[in-house]
Order: C-alpha cells, then sequence, then structure tokens
C-alpha cells in the first residue's frame, strides 16, 4: 500500500483520487452499446458477449436442462447454507409488508398509504470473479414477497458459455425461471429497451462494475429506475492507537478483494498504527483465496498518516 506522512492540504485531492474512470469518461461506451441493442436486439447481446466475455452463443437463454445441471453440482452444504440464508431473509422481509393505512388529517381528507409491486423488474447478478449469488437472495426474495409479476435476471456466462451452477440454484430457489446469459452493459441496454430474450421493464437493481454502475445511471434517461448506482467497493478506516490492527487489515482486505477497480484507505494519528496494519495485511494477503485481485486493489490503496484528529477529520471529509 502507498504510505503517505502528513500530506499538504493542496496534495489532497489528488491522493484521494479514485482509480475507477468518471461517467463522463465511459458515457459515450455506453451510449454505443446502448444505441446497437435497441437497433438489434439480441443479434447486438451475442455480438457484445462474444466481444466482452469471450464466447459465442446459439441462445441467452439458460435451458431447464442447464438448471438441472447446476443443482446436480452444487453441493449439499453449499444447498443447506442458501436455503437457510433464504429462510432468514424471508422471515426479514414479511415483516416489511403492511396493510393500506389511513389518515385523516382534517374534517373530509383523507390520505392513505400503500404498497404495490412493480410489475416488471430486472436482477443484475454479476458473475465473474466472484458470482453473487447471495444478492439474488437479497433481491429476488422482496420481488417475489411484493408480488412482482415479471422478474428477470441477467447475469454473464463464462468462456464457455454457462452460468456459475450457485446463481443458477439459488434463482431457482427463488421462484426465478427467466434466467438470461448476457452482463456488462448489454445486460442493462437490453433491461432497458427489451430484446427477443429480454422484457423490457420498469426497474433494475443490483450491483456491478464501473461499466455496469454507469449503463445504470444511463437507463434513467430512458425512463428505467435503478436502485441506486453501486460501484466498485470502497472503504477509508479511521484508526489510532486503540484499534486492533488485525481487525483493521481484515476490514480493508474485505472490500480490496471485490475487485481490482476497488480502493481501500487506512488514515490514522498514529505511525506505529499505520506499520502494524501494513505488516498485517501483507500477512492475511498471503492467505487470501481472491488475493491476486485484492493485490490490484492494493496498489490503489493509501495508507495516510495526519498529525492530530482535527486535521485527519478534515482529510477524510473531502473524499465524497
Amino acid at each position: 500500500m502507498n504510505k503517505i506522512v502528513n500530506p499538504d492540504r493542496v496534495e489532497w485531492k489528488d491522493i484521494l483520487k479514485r482509480p475507477t474512470q468518471t461517467v463522463a469518461d465511459i458515457e459515450e461506451t455506453v451510449n454505443t452499446v446502448f444505441l446497437q441493442v435497441k437497433k438489434d436486439g439480441d443479434a447486438s447481446l451475442k455480438r457484445y458477449t462474444e466481444k466482452f466475455d469471450g464466447v459465442s452463443l446459439d441462445s441467452l437463454l439458460v435451458s431447464t436442462r442447464e438448471v438441472d445441471e447446476a443443482n446436480e453440482s452444487v453441493s449439499n452444504d453449499l444447498k443447506n447454507a442458501i436455503q437457510l440464508a433464504k429462510k432468514n431473509i424471508e422471515q426479514f422481509h414479511k415483516s416489511q409488508r403492511t396493510e393500506r393505512v389511513v389518515v385523516t388529517t382534517a374534517p373530509g381528507v383523507e390520505c392513505w398509504q400503500e404498497k404495490r409491486p412493480i410489475q416488471k423488474v430486472a436482477l443484475y447478478i454479476p458473475g465473474g470473479t466472484a458470482p453473487l449469488f447471495s444478492t439474488i437472495l437479497m433481491l429476488g426474495i422482496p420481488a417475489k414477497l411484493a408480488g412482482c409479476t415479471e422478474i428477470v435476471l441477467c447475469t454473464p456466462p463464462n468462456k464457455e458459455g454457462k452460468v456459475n451452477p450457485a446463481i443458477l440454484y439459488t434463482a431457482t430457489l427463488c421462484g426465478i425461471t427467466k434466467i438470461v446469459k448476457v452482463g456488462g452493459i448489454q445486460a442493462i441496454a437490453g433491461m432497458t429497451f427489451g430484446t427477443e430474450s429480454i422484457p423490457q421493464v420498469y426497474k433494475i437493481f443490483g450491483p456491478g462494475n464501473q461499466y455496469v454502475t454507469v449503463a445504470k445511471q444511463i437507463a434513467t434517461k430512458h425512463g428505467v429506475a435503478i436502485d441506486m448506482p453501486a460501484g466498485p467497493s470502497e472503504l477509508l478506516v479511521f484508526a489510532d492507537d486503540s484499534a486492533n490492527p488485525s481487525f483493521v487489515a481484515s476490514d480493508l482486505l474485505s472490500q480490496a478483494e471485490h475487485g481490482v477497480d476497488s480502493q481501500v484507505i487506512l488514515v490514522s494519528t498514529s505511525e506505529t498504527m499505520i506499520g502494524k496494519v501494513e505488516l498485517e495485511v501483507e500477512k492475511q494477503l498471503a492467505d487470501l483465496p481472491r488475493k491476486d485481485i485484492a493485490k490490484k486493489a492494493i496498489e490503489n490503496s493509501k495508507l495516510i498518516y495526519m498529525p492530530d484528529k482535527d486535521s485527519a477529520a478534515d482529510l477524510i471529509n473531502e473524499y465524497e
């Protein structure tokens, strides 16, 4: 990690610069893909899938046979863990369902609150270095409980044209039957305009890399709602000598392993703490299953010493 000691205020902006590109940098690419998908539908999705994911697909839709094969290949231990998580998430979200509430604010004036489902929604599930099948549970279960009538799931295929088995198992467990093998900007475009395989939806949910995040933001210009622009992971930790350096290092690495464009920062008023955390990061990194990804993210990351808490707080407030 890059170690910086008491930087001048004029340097803060450059020090805290994120490794990701801006919306303006990516917007032209997104608009080009959107235009092609709107024009050519599935044919365009297949071209971009071959270009970006390195695989040529005859069909974008996941077949019943692929689902059956995935269910067979997922271990019982993982199935049990997913089922337990599903049960807990369902229990929580069921409590959010409420009856219509009517309030009389003045004689003859009634106001009310009621919850209605969005009819058509899409879930984007990253499937590259870290297939986020947990996201299916967190998005698919509320959608089902809310009563959404049409739910489509888009996730990128691997080099063999397959979808991670845990993603397929979790999706079918949640009652999601329309699964499309497409990712990236082209998936968001397909959900926005609709194609032969992907229905046009009213709202798009789910995280992604910086290209997916910008694509979701551009989708709002075409009348589609999104949950939020959930971009690359980042984390800033403030710690002094009272902190446990092992815990601080674990917190930093937990976000660094999300992707090569992640960024983590430690701000501390103790050079001793910074040294201890640096050693812990190196130690824990060696045992991390996704250490190659975390290493690249660490290159974008900082250990910053500030002389006192006030200057540390000012620096942190600059990291918007």
